[in-house]
């Protein structure tokens, strides 16, 4: 303890308190008393290793040699050589030669840099704050039997000395993160919110469409349906030639409301996104038709296909249901996929079948591909397609840098 240590080592100490304050991580911590502490207890390696609160691992903070130990972001304790210290069954312990001391090589432990750095002595004390580890303050010689019990008792006054500072620095670290999920909860919140109020302007506008299109057609048509059946009920019989008229205005009628209502429809591909629209497209492509077929959608895009802006997405919406359409039809096949995938900053779209083929299906290069090909050179994107004997093939490749430059 500090009451043990000579004058010259308690200043020492007073010069390694004042060379942590102001230090506001713990690697900076650890190099800005590294020097000091080398005065008290002479080392070729030293480390502090952090316990994660709440979890089951742990960081390494180096100083001197430099080893896979902190080349790990997060460890898990139960593979640290010193978890029996870690996980409080001990305070402190000393070995001659790490090498061949089987408390740091027992199954799963990642004791590889004692090896590959011929670590020898090495003496370890708990970090505790209040009774609680926190974690370890450990040193290391490349000479055997180099520490004896006065420097154990020498690493235990630094670590006393270093632990409520690195208490402190731990919590600062957790209250930064906290501040930084709860700012993108607020964030997340704020754009749900201006989303939402974003949807609502836009389905009053639809509802306003709605009712001017009802108002100025639809009511127009049935209007003039009454009028022409008040005429014909005074009539003492209705020959067909005038009811012929009638019909096909009914008919014609009947279309544009079912356009008003199709319009009226949300769209899938706004609301839940482009992955989501083909899906829905692909599913109820093949329900439709009454064949045989099963289908598959895969995105290995890393959330690329969720990025995309609206003009982009539309467009690979439409080549991916043109693409699935000639599929459906033509292709006599068992199954389709589509898939997402990237790489290399590309993001790549396929749809594929297993069927006859695009020249056995009377695709040779007919409208449906030009159209799609047209769409993706003004998206910048390169558009595939071809037969081979596992597959057919439609493949359009987006460079990302293309996309995000795309108005």
């Amino acid at each position: 303890m500090l009451e043990d240590a000579s004058a010259s080592s308690f200043r020492q100490y007073l010069t390694i308190a004042r060379l942590l304050a102001g230090q506001l991580d713990f690697q900076s911590a650890i190099r800005a008393v590294a020097m000091e502490i080398a005065l008290i207890i002479p080392h070729d390696h030293m480390d502090v290793c952090i316990i994660t609160p709440g979890s089951t691992f742990h960081t390494a903070y180096e100083s001197g040699l430099e080893t896979d130990w902190s080349k790990r972001p997060t460890a898990l304790i139960d593979q640290s050589p010193i978890r029996a210290l870690l996980v409080g069954e001990v305070d402190r312990y000393i070995t001659p030669d790490a090498s061949r001391d089987p408390r740091f090589h027992f199954e799963g432990s990642f004791s590889d840099p004692i090896r590959e750095h011929g670590l020898k002595s090495r003496l370890h004390v708990a970090l505790k704050v209040r009774g609680e580890t926190i974690g370890a303050l450990s040193f290391s010689s490349l000479t055997e039997d180099d520490y004896t019990t006065r420097d154990l008792a020498h690493a235990q006054s630094i670590g006393d000395l270093l632990a409520p500072y690195f208490f402190a620095i731990r919590a600062a670290e957790q209250a930064k993160q906290s501040a930084i999920v709860e700012a993108a909860a607020r964030v997340r919140e704020e754009a749900l919110r201006q989303g939402a109020a974003r949807l609502t302007e836009l389905l009053e506008a639809e509802r306003q469409r709605i009712g001017m299109d009802l108002h100025d057609q639809t009511l127009g048509d049935l209007t003039r349906f009454a009028k022409r059946l008040e005429r014909l009920s005074l009539m003492e019989s209705v020959p067909g030639e005038k009811l012929e008229p009638l019909f096909r205005s009914l008919q014609q009628s009947m279309q544009d409301l079912r356009q008003i209502i199709e319009q009226a429809r949300p769209s899938v591909l706004q609301l839940f996104g482009l992955v989501d629209a083909i899906e829905n497209h692909l599913d109820r492509s093949i329900r439709d038709s009454g064949l045989a077929m099963t289908w598959g959608l895969y995105d290995e895009s890393k959330g690329e296909s969720g990025r995309l802006s609206a003009n982009v997405a539309i467009t690979l919406f439409r080549i991916a249901q043109e693409a699935i359409n000639n599929a459906v039809r033509h292709s006599q096949a068992s199954r389709i996929t589509v898939a997402f995938s990237l790489e290399d900053d590309v993001l790549a779209l396929e749809i594929a079948d297993d069927g006859i083929g695009i020249s056995k299906a009377g695709n040779t290069g007919g409208s449906g591909l030009d159209n799609m090909r047209v769409r993706a050179r003004l998206i910048g994107a390169r558009f595939s397609c071809g037969s081979g004997a596992a597959k057919t093939f439609v493949r359009v490749k987006l460079p990302i840098m293309a996309e995000e430059e795309t108005p």
